[in-house]
Formats: C-alpha cells, structure tokens, sequence
C-alpha cells in the first residue's frame, strides 16, 4: 500500500503539496556584508515542507561557490543575486514570487 500525504489525504504518487508551496513562497534575495568586509548572498522566505540542503546543494554546485543553510535561510560566499532567480526556477520556484534586493 503506498504512503498517504499527511496534508492533502492523496498517496504520495498524486501528492502536489511540494510543487504548490514552490510556486506561493516568497523568497527574498539580498547582499550582506559579512566579516573582513566579504560579500553573502541570503536566500529567505522557503516553506517548511521545502528540502533546503538540496537546494544549497545544487545552487552551490551552479554557482561554484562554498554555502550553507541555517534557521530556514540560505547563505551563499559571494554575489550571486543575479544569477540565482535562474537557478531557483530550474527548481521548480515561480519566477514572480523571488525577488532579488
């Protein structure tokens, strides 16, 4: 017997849950300037139900870049602002609801 989703009821095989908190978060991209004066690209806003070190995994992977996920927020070495909306939406993330400061 397959597993059931344990927010919408459907085995796990029909359950959309994860592509729909995709496309209604909010995710906030801005610049902070960490120690020694080095630039950290942040990454807010993603669902609970959002699997946050695969994302870390794979953005740092496109970007070349060292990253890390903590308290719900990613933190990336370096200024990538620009080219992460790219990388977010390869992830399934609406490109309407990310939005780069």
């Amino acid at each position: 017997m397959a597993s059931i989703c344990k927010k919408c009821g459907l085995p796990q095989d029909l359950c959309a849950c994860v592509e729909l908190d995709k496309e209604q978060v909010k995710i906030i991209v801005r610049l902070e300037k960490r120690r020694f004066n080095r630039d950290a690209t942040l990454i807010e806003g993603f669902s609970k139900g959002t699997d946050i070190n695969s994302v870390v995994k794979h953005l740092k992977n496109k970007l070349a870049c060292g990253g890390t996920a903590k308290d719900g927020c990613i933190i990336l070495q370096g200024d990538h602002r620009y080219n992460i909306k790219k990388y977010l939406t390869e992830l399934g993330f609406n490109e309407n609801t990310i939005e780069v400061h």
